[in-house]
This record gives C-alpha cells, structure tokens and sequence, in this order.
C-alpha cells in the first residue's frame, strides 16, 4: 500500500491515542498520594485516641487492619501497601515496646506486617477483578444492544439485489466507525461508506483475495472475510472500529447473512426472470412454427400443380423438385420445432410399444442422407437388431436431433458417424462427427435449455432446444444421454442409451455363447 503524508499524519495521531502521556501518568500519581494521604490521616487520628485512651497492641492492631482492609477496596494496591507500612509504624512506634522506637524487641510483630501486607494484596486484587468483570460485562451488555440494534435496521431496509451505501451505513452509524467497506464476490463489486483514511477499499479487497482476516491495532483497522458454508463470498472492512477482538467477529457474521440474503433475492430474480424469458420464447417459437405450416402447404400444392398442368422441360421438371424437395424438408424442421416446443412446456409421456431401434436409426439415416446437407453419414451396426419398448416418434426425433447436430456443427464434406450396439441389456445410439470440437468449459451446460455455445451461435442458427428435449426423451425412456469424452483433438460423440428388451437380450447371450 503506497504510505503518503497524510497516511503519516494519521498514524502519529493514533499512535497519540494508544501511547499513554505524562498527563495520565501525573493523574495516576496524584490519586496514589491523595489516597495514601487519607488513609495515613485516619491512622494517625486513630492513634492519637487509641494511645490517649491506653489501648494495647492487639486492640489497636484489629482496628489498623480495618482501616487497611477498607483502603484494599479502592483497588489500588499501592496506596494500600503504603497505608499499611503507616499501620505497622504507628503500631510499633506508640504501642509495642519499647514504646516511642522502632526498635523491634519481638520478632512475631513483623507478622503484623506481614498480615496487612497480605490483606492488601488479596483484597486489592479480588476488587481489581471484580471491577474488570463489572466493566466487561458492561462492555458485553452494550455490544450486544449495539449488534442487535444494527440487526433490526439490517432486516428493516428494503430487499435488495445488490450491496450499496445504504447497507453499509448502519454499521457505521451504530458502532460509530469512520468508515467501512464491503466487497461482493459474487459480482466482484466494492462498496464504501465514510471518509477512509487508511485506504480501507484496498485492505478490504486485499482480505478477500488472500482468504485472511486482519487486525491493525496502531490504526484500528480490521478486515474480516465473510465466509458462508465454509466458502468465502466477500469480505468487509471497518476503521477505528473498538474493541475489534470482540466486535469484529459478529460484525462480519451479521454482514455475511445480510450478503446471503442478498444473493439468494439476486438468484431468485434472476431465475424469476429467465423463467419469464424462456416461456416467452417457447410461445413464440411455437407462434412463428405454426405461422410456416400455412404457406409450406401453399407452395407444395403449387408445385403439384405445375407436375400436373402439363409436360415441363428438363430444366422445369428439375426446378419444381427442387421446390418439392425443399419446402418438404422446411415442413420437417417446422414439424420438429413444433415438437420440440411442445415437449419443453410438458412432461414427456411416451406411448410404448415394441420396436427395432436399428431400424429407426436406418430411417433416420436415409431421412439425412436425402436432405443433401453436404456431409455422407455411415452407419456401423454391432447387431442386426436391437428390439426395446419405446415410442418411435420420440426415439426418432431424439436420433434425427443428434444426427442433424453432427451434420450442422461438422465441416462441408466430412462424415458423420452413426453406430448401434447393445450391451448388458442396454442399447447405446452414438453419433459422432469431426472438425468439431466443444470447450470443455460449456461441456456441462449444453443440454440446458436454449443454450448455445459461443461457437454455435456463430457458425449456423438454432433454437437450443434439441439436446434439452433429446436428454427429455432420453430420460423418459428409462435412458441418458451423454456426451462422451474422446481422445482426438477435434470431434464430438453423443451417446444415447435406452434399456434392450430382456427376451432378445436372453436370445443374443445364447447366440453369441453359440
């Protein structure tokens, strides 16, 4: 942290504040005397009376060491050690003999000594001590009506999606704070309140970065990280904050549920929101598929109708199947986009029957291979047949939805793969294609609906649909749908599993023992 001038200044005037003066010590040494001063008087009146009335030594012995006993409560063992030397002086000097000397004929009377020494020390300490318990507890007491305080103005301010000032201030006003700063993790952004000297935004994100919290006595600066689950999601700062041992801590547990409860608003807005969205676009989706069905029958009827009008030329005849064959398949991709719709908004409730998944697949390949996408399509079957319970529509809009992804997303004149297997009782569809490649940093979030990848949306269009409702389906046959990892640098496998029928499955096994 760069130190300037100003910096410097204020380092000396907390340094004034945490450094004790002569002034405090000259206070302490006055009350040492003014307090010795009293108690030395009290025994010296006391003795002048005791000696005027021929007390003895034992009498007057008990009355000194109530005398001292009631010095002790002040707390200050000095004045009560120095009140109890007086005792002892007085005692010997007026009531032991030889009276009027300090010579001691007994050695037993230093025990007089000894005991007042002893009574002040111990009586001195447990008042110490119970005075501390005393101010701490007052000092307990008083933080805890500040924390609850600021918790009630916490849960009174407005709900909100991100931090700003107006969160910050009641911690600075309630515990009296020059400043304090606050960093959002989540959104990286960094909040302030008050006029930091010390370059408390910089400390703040500095705790946040390095996962440690900080004390600064000198300059009364503390950063706490605001930890939620054992994971850090911010981190908050506070200058000239007392007492930061203590208050430090709740303070950063209150600022860490406030941001919680920030983020969760902020999620749940965010997911009210792209709920909104997503069933905006699945309705115009379906509008916008619904609005083709009406002219693609318009121009099939058309081209019909000039076959049948009368003979046409070569260069016709070609032209008015190219305008069959296109406008058929724009009728397919409607058709699917229309299924597709349909199948996001609901629950996908197949109508089962028996069916040759090798079959199907043939179908799809062929449906491909006819489209004229530029890419061939090959087909490797490890079993003539493949018999499950499923629903052929939506079995084959979940193949032709993989195979025109690999068609879409591969290069002009590359190859698409399409194989067949069937393993422990689990058929496996796996396309594959090359050229192609997905960042492994969106492989988890692309069968989420209307994603895309950065790559995908530049190279061809689309709705993000297809895998979300292939997975769908997938699942709704009692399957998955994966994307599998493969070894090569570029190229994309999907790999779609749905349970074989058990009675074929029995028949392979014997045939393959055979």
């Amino acid at each position: 942290m760069p130190f300037s001038y100003a910096n410097r200044q204020t380092t000396v005037g907390e340094f004034v504040k945490v450094v004790p003066f002569p002034n405090s010590q000259l206070r302490a040494a006055w009350r040492f005397a003014g307090r010795t001063l009293a108690g030395t008087i009290v025994l010296a009146v006391l003795t002048f009376v005791f000696y005027k009335l021929h007390f003895n030594f034992a009498a007057t012995s008990s009355v000194f060491l109530l005398v001292v006993i009631v010095q002790s409560l002040t707390g200050d063992f000095a004045s009560a050690a120095a009140v109890s030397l007086a005792a002892f002086g007085y005692l010997d000097y007026f009531f032991a003999e030889p009276l009027f000397s300090f010579v001691i004929a007994d050695p037993l009377d230093f025990l007089d000594l000894i005991a007042f020494l002893l009574t002040a020390l111990v009586i001195t300490h447990l008042v110490s001590r119970f005075r501390r318990e005393v101010q701490s507890s007052h000092v307990e007491r008083q933080r805890a009506e500040r924390l609850y305080e600021l918790a009630q103005e916490l849960l009174m301010l407005e709900p909100r999606t991100r931090i700003d000032a107006n969160c910050l201030e009641p911690f600075r006003r309630v515990f009296e704070l020059r400043a304090v700063c606050l960093f959002d993790g989540d959104t990286s952004e960094l909040q302030s309140v008050g006029d930091s000297r010390l370059s408390l935004s910089d400390r703040t994100r500095i705790a946040y970065v390095t996962e440690k919290d900080a004390d600064d006595r000198l300059t009364r600066v503390s950063t706490r990280c605001l930890r939620v689950a054992g994971k850090t999601r911010g981190a908050i700062g506070f200058e000239e904050l007392e007492d930061s041992s203590f208050a430090a801590g709740p303070l950063a547990a209150l600022a860490a549920t406030f941001l919680e409860r920030v983020r969760a608003l902020r999620n749940a807005s965010q997911a009210t929101v792209t709920a909104q969205s997503e069933a905006y676009r699945s309705a115009i989706l379906d509008a916008l598929a619904h609005e083709f069905k009406t002219p693609l029958a318009t121009i099939l009827a058309a081209a019909g109708g000039l076959h049948e009008a009368g003979p046409l030329g070569p260069e016709q005849a070609e032209m008015t199947e190219t305008v069959e064959t296109e406008a058929a398949r724009l009728g397919q991709l409607t058709s699917r986009l229309i299924r597709m719709a349909r199948l996001d908004r609901e629950e996908v409730r197949p109508q089962m029957e028996w069916l040759d998944v090798v079959s199907l697949a043939e179908q799809a390949m062929d449906r491909h291979q006819r489209l004229r996408t530029g890419r061939r399509i090959s087909m490797f079957k490890g079993c003539e047949s493949a018999e499950a319970l499923a629903d052929p529509e939506l079995l084959c809009l979940a193949i032709n939805q993989l195979l025109d992804n690999a068609c879409k997303y591969s290069e002009l004149g590359s190859t698409a793969t399409l194989a067949i297997d069937r393993h422990d009782g689990v058929i496996s569809v796996r396309v594959s294609n090359t050229g192609s490649s997905i960042p492994s940093i969106e492989r988890h979030r692309i069968f989420e609906r209307f994603y895309r990848g950065a790559q995908t949306r530049n190279l061809t269009s689309g709705s993000g649909l297809g895998l979300y409702v292939a997975r769908k389906i997938a699942l709704a046959h009692g399957g998955r749908l994966e994307l599998e990892d493969r070894t090569a640098a570029d190229g994309v496998t999907f790999r779609l599993t749905i349970p074989a029928s058990k009675v074929e499955e029995h028949d392979h096994d014997l045939r393959t023992a055979t």
